[in-house]
C-alpha cells in the first residue's frame, strides 16, 4: 500500500510541471500504462487531478483548494513560539513577531528579556513603523510601487536623532532591507534601545512575518546585539522552513 501512495503522490509533481498523457506518467514512474491509470483514475475521483479533452492529465482544481485552505488556517504564531522562545533561552534578550495588517504593523507575540531592563513593547500593539526593524522588513517585501506609494503616504516623527528623516530615506532604508535581507533599528526609536531583525517567509517566498531581538544597550552594545544576527536568521529560516512546508535542514554545527 505504501508504494502505492508513494507512487500516486509522485504524479503530483509531474502534473505540477504541466499537463501529461499516461504514456509520460507511466514512463515517470516506471510501471505499466494499466497501474498509471488506475493510479490517475483514483486521483481523478478525488479531484486532485484532471483529464483534459486531448487525454492529457493536470492538476485537479481540488488541489488548488486543499492548498488554500492550508494557508489560510497556518497559525504563523503557533508555529513560531517555540523558536522564539529558544531563541530567547540562548541569548536572554527580548524577542518579538509581527506581521502586516491593515496598513499597520503589530506585534503578535513577544518574549520577554531574562534582564531586568525590560521593553514597554506590548502584543497587539503597533510598532513605529518608519523606524522598527521588523516593520522594515514586512515594507520591504511590497513591490515597488507599493513601497513608494506607502512611502509618501507615512508620517516620519522624529522619535530620536537616528530616527528615519523622509520618504527617500525610507526607500532608500527599504532597498537596502530587500537586498541584504535583515534589518536593524539602532536607536530610531528610543536612543536606548537596539534591534536586529529577520524575515519569515513563505512557500511562495513572500514574506508572511518578521522576528526581531531587542536590547538596551546598558545590557549588551550595538555592535553585541549586532553579533547575534546570524542566531536571529537561522532561527528565522527554521520557523519559515516548518511555516512553507519544507523539509527541516540540519545545522552541521549539530550534526
Amino acid at each position: 500500500m505504501s508504494q502505492t501512495v508513494d507512487r500516486a503522490l509522485s504524479i503530483l509533481p509531474l502534473l505540477a510541471e504541466g499537463p501529461a498523457d499516461l504514456g509520460q506518467v507511466a514512463d515517470r514512474l516506471g510501471v505499466h500504462k494499466s497501474t498509471a491509470l488506475r493510479l490517475l483514475r483514483t486521483l481523478h475521483e478525488h479531484g486532485l487531478v484532471f483529464r483534459q479533452s486531448d487525454q492529457r492529465y493536470r492538476l485537479g482544481a481540488r488541489l488548488f483548494a486543499l492548498a488554500q485552505e492550508a494557508v489560510e488556517n497556518l497559525d504563523v504564531r503557533e508555529i513560531a513560539h517555540p523558536h522564539l522562545l529558544a531563541l530567547n533561552e540562548k541569548c536572554g534578550h527580548t524577542v518579538h513577531l509581527a506581521v502586516h495588517e491593515d496598513g499597520e504593523v503589530l506585534y503578535i507575540d513577544k518574549v520577554e528579556s531574562r534582564y531586568p531592563v525590560r521593553m514597554y513593547s506590548r502584543i497587539g500593539k503597533p510598532v513605529a513603523i518608519t523606524v522598527a526593524a521588523v516593520a522594515k522588513l514586512l515594507l520591504a517585501d511590497f513591490p515597488e510601487a507599493e513601497r513608494r506609494a506607502l512611502a509618501e503616504k507615512l508620517d516620519y516623527p522624529s522619535y530620536t536623532s537616528r530616527s528615519t528623516p523622509n520618504a527617500a530615506a525610507f526607500l532608500r532604508e527599504l532597498d537596502k532591507v530587500r537586498e541584504q535581507g535583515w534589518a536593524t533599528d539602532l536607536g530610531g526609536h528610543e536612543e536606548s534601545i537596539n534591534c536586529v531583525g529577520a524575515p519569515i517567509r513563505g512557500a511562495d517566498g513572500r514574506v508572511v512575518a518578521a522576528m526581531s531581538v531587542s536590547a538596551p544597550n546598558v545590557v549588551v552594545t550595538a555592535e553585541e546585539l549586532l553579533a547575534l544576527l546570524p542566531l536571529v536568521r537561522r532561527t528565522a529560516e527554521a520557523i519559515s522552513r516548518e511555516y512553507s512546508g519544507h523539509a527541516p535542514v540540519k545545522d552541521p554545527k549539530e550534526a
